[in-house]
């Protein structure tokens, strides 16, 4: 069963850059998953400076797999210095999905 997650990455104002570059090379790893979907990313007005991130899986162990790979897991090592609070995840399961291109 397809499996969406929405994640909020809040960096410090001085690593914004940084944590921009974090997740954009963390996104192009992430899409060539075998059982990633789409990994988007998504940036907030410059007020609050957070990122968002929409991911979709194929199922659970896509999720599990993802969150075993080499660069999820040196993002997670970075991230903490990077990072104004923890990252913020939530799953859900589609209901509606639009049909994928």
């Amino acid at each position: 069963m397809t499996i969406a997650l929405f994640a909020t990455v809040p960096p410090l104002p001085e690593h914004r850059d940084a944590t921009e570059r974090a997740l954009r090379e963390l996104a192009q790893l992430s899409r060539r998953e075998p059982g990633n979907l789409r990994y988007d990313l998504f940036t907030r007005d410059a007020e609050t400076a957070a990122f968002d991130l929409f991911e979709l899986y194929v199922d659970e162990a896509a999720v599990e797999a993802h969150r075993q790979s080499a660069h999820y897991l040196a993002f997670r090592a970075a991230a903490g210095s990077l990072l104004a609070a923890p990252t913020e995840v939530r799953q859900s399961r589609p209901l509606d999905l639009a049909p994928f291109n």
